[in-house]
C-alpha cells in the first residue's frame, strides 16, 4: 500500500491538540510500560472519534422513532420516520465516529419514493451505550439488526453503509445477510492497514501495533484478513453499488476500485470535490443511491 494516502490522513488527524498529547502519552508509556501501551493503544484503537455526546442532543431526527436494542455490553438505536405507508425497508448506517443524522438526506430521498429507512446509532455512537466498538462488532450488529427487523416483520431489502460500517456491511453480505442491493460510501478496504495508519498517526512502534492488531482478534475471534475486498468480494452476490470520492481524505479510491474488483457485477460511481463525507448529502449521490435501489 503507498504510504501517501497514509500521510495525508495522518496529517487530517494530527490537526487536534488531543490527538498530539495522546501521542506523547503512548510514546511514555512504550518505553516506561509497554504493556500499559499495549492496553492504551487497544482502548484507543476502539474509542470512537469525535465523542458521541457531541451529536447527542441533535434535534435533526426529531419526529421520528428512536429504539434503543440491547446488544452485546451496549446497545443499538434504530430510528424509524413517522407513521406512513410501509415501503420497502433500507437500513442506512453510519461510519466510525459518525451518527445516524449524517444519513438523513439519503434517508428523505428514500422516503420521497416510497422506500422506508430506518436509521441506526451504532454501538458506542450517537444516543446508542457503549464506550469503545470494533470493525468486527460493527459486522455483528448489521445482522443482529437484520435479525430483529426481521423478527418483527420488516424485510430489509437493501442496505447502505458509510466508511467502517461499510467494510461491516461487505463481511456481513458475504456470510450470507439477506438484503437484496448493498451500497457501499467510501469504503476502506484493508483494516489491517488501518492499523498501520493508526500507529503512524500515534507513533507507535511496529511491535506495539502488531501486539495491538492481536489483542483486537484474539478478543473477537478473527482475524483482520478476513475483512478484505479479496476475502469477502467472490462470496457477495447483492447486487452491489460503490461510490467513493477521488478527494477523500481518509480512505483512499483503490480502496473502492478493490472492492469493485472483487464483487462480481459491483459498480462504481466516482466523485470529485466532496471529500468523505459530503458525499452524504450530494444531490447526485443521493439520486445515484435511489436509482439503484429502485432497479
Amino acid at each position: 500500500m503507498s504510504t501517501v494516502p497514509l500521510h495525508t490522513a495522518s496529517t487530517y488527524y494530527q490537526a487536534s491538540p488531543g490527538t498530539r498529547w495522546l501521542r506523547w502519552g503512548l510514546g511514555l508509556s512504550e518505553r516506561l510500560w509497554p504493556a500499559l501501551a499495549v492496553r492504551g493503544a487497544y482502548r484507543l484503537f476502539g474509542t470512537p472519534l469525535p465523542p458521541k455526546w457531541i451529536h447527542r442532543n441533535s434535534t435533526a431526527l426529531a419526529g421520528w422513532q428512536a429504539t434503543p436494542w440491547a446488544f452485546e455490553q451496549a446497545s443499538v438505536t434504530l430510528y424509524q420516520p413517522p407513521p406512513g405507508p410501509h415501503g420497502p425497508v433500507v437500513l442506512l448506517l453510519h461510519g466510525w465516529g459518525g451518527h445516524a443524522a449524517q444519513l438523513l438526506p439519503l434517508a428523505q430521498a428514500l422516503a420521497a419514493q416510497g422506500f422506508r429507512p430506518m436509521l441506526v446509532d451504532l454501538p458506542a455512537h450517537g444516543n446508542s451505550l457503549g464506550s469503545t466498538s470494533n470493525l468486527p462488532q460493527f459486522a455483528r450488529a448489521i445482522e443482529y439488526l437484520n435479525a430483529r427487523l426481521q423478527q418483527q416483520g420488516h424485510e430489509v431489502r437493501a442496505v447502505v453503509a458509510h466508511s467502517l460500517a461499510a467494510n461491516a456491511l461487505a463481511f456481513a453480505a458475504a456470510r450470507g445477510l439477506p438484503a437484496k442491493r448493498l451500497v457501499l460510501l467510501a469504503p476502506p478496504a484493508s483494516p489491517h492497514e488501518y492499523t498501520r495508519l493508526f500507529a503512524q498517526v500515534f507513533g507507535l512502534s511496529e511491535h506495539t501495533r502488531i501486539r495491538m492488531q492481536q489483542r483486537v482478534e484474539a478478543r473477537e475471534g478473527i482475524l483482520m484478513r478476513q475483512f478484505e475486498p479479496d476475502a469477502v468480494g467472490p462470496r457477495v452476490s447483492a447486487a452491489t453499488l460503490i461510490v467513493h470520492d477521488r478527494e477523500d481524505r481518509i480512505n483512499r479510491f483503490a480502496d473502492a476500485e478493490a472492492y469493485r474488483d472483487a464483487i462480481a457485477g459491483a459498480r462504481l460511481l466516482e466523485t470529485s470535490g466532496l471529500g468523505h463525507t459530503r458525499l452524504l448529502r450530494d444531490g447526485q449521490v443521493l439520486a445515484a443511491v435511489v436509482a439503484h435501489l429502485r432497479d
